[in-house]
């Protein structure tokens, strides 16, 4: 799937620039010209050779701030990311698998969920299980799990009733067995996609907790306090809020490019396609060099 992902050029940019922001969470407190966390007296400076994305209403640079906050965003959209994914298409798998009961439980723990307002709830078990981003992202993780549910569930059932599965259960193959060998490869792709349109959802998430102070408490950099900092000084550097929100956006939409992608290449139109791309790029190969051989 990774080459087939690769093959188009929306893949490959999302990939590209996914790369970049993973390389500014691993590498950008390294990265950083300055402490992000300490404070001079060239307060609200312009862009220049010595800030390059200027300072804040305290003095400090921007860009160290930024760079080293891509570390806690990226962290916390992968931490919804995977918690979301356990909590949710494991059990939703095997809700066709458990019986019954156990289809019964989950399906109404789901539905649960999906009736709690996000953020409210979000906020309010912050609150409850301490101010900090593993916290929030649990509380978050958890929230978002039904679409992973949803799908996972879809996948198997669609799944579930084709001949070699029935089979499969008719020698005495086992749960476990059945879901590795024949349920976890066709379930892999929608739950690919959930995966990066979490992702996206993620890094909104974490950056909007942190906008509010929820999560990390300020100084400490973040994506979002960078931008709710720059919001209270717009009359002195109305161009500031930019660098942060084009960031975020970006990321977003990265991800979401990544998902439509996967859904082009896993569905059946999506292999004809590459595969009639294939066959074009042979065959303007072909007329080349009988050209380039009379030349």
């Amino acid at each position: 799937m990774i080459r087939r992902i690769l093959s188009l050029p929306a893949g490959r940019f999302a990939a590209a620039f996914l790369l970049f922001i993973t390389f500014l969470a691993i590498f950008g407190p390294t990265l950083a010209p300055y402490d992000p966390l300490l404070g001079t007296d060239d307060t609200l400076a312009s862009p220049s050779a010595e800030h390059w994305l200027g300072t804040d209403y305290l003095g400090r640079d921007v860009l160290s701030r930024i760079l080293v906050g891509a570390t806690v965003s990226v962290l916390g959209a992968v931490q919804v990311s995977l918690i979301a994914l356990v909590v949710g298409a494991i059990p939703g798998i095997l809700s066709v698998y458990l019986g019954r009961t156990f289809e019964w439980l989950t399906l109404r723990f789901v539905d649960t969920l999906i009736a709690l307002p996000f953020l409210v709830f979000a906020v309010a078990m912050t609150a409850l299980l301490g101010n900090g981003i593993p916290q929030a992202m649990l509380t978050v993780g958890i929230l978002v799990s039904p679409l992973f549910y949803r799908v996972s569930r879809a996948a198997t059932l669609s799944v579930a009733r084709s001949q070699y599965v029935e089979a499969a259960i008719l020698s005495g193959a086992s749960t476990g067995w059945i879901v590795r060998t024949h349920v976890w490869s066709k379930v892999l792709p929608p739950i690919a996609i959930a995966l990066a349109n979490t992702m996206g959802i993620g890094f909104v998430v974490v950056s909007s907790l942190t906008f509010l102070g929820i999560g990390v408490q300020p100084p400490a950099p973040t994506w979002g306090g960078v931008l709710a900092s720059d919001l209270g000084y717009l009359n002195y550097r109305p161009y500031a809020p930019l660098f942060t929100t084009v960031l975020i956006m970006l990321t977003v939409w990265a991800f979401n490019l990544l998902a439509d992608v996967i859904r082009d290449v896993a569905g059946e139109s999506g292999r004809a396609l590459l595969a009639e791309r294939t066959t074009s790029r042979r065959k303007d190969g072909a007329t080349r060099e009988p050209a380039v051989a009379a030349s």
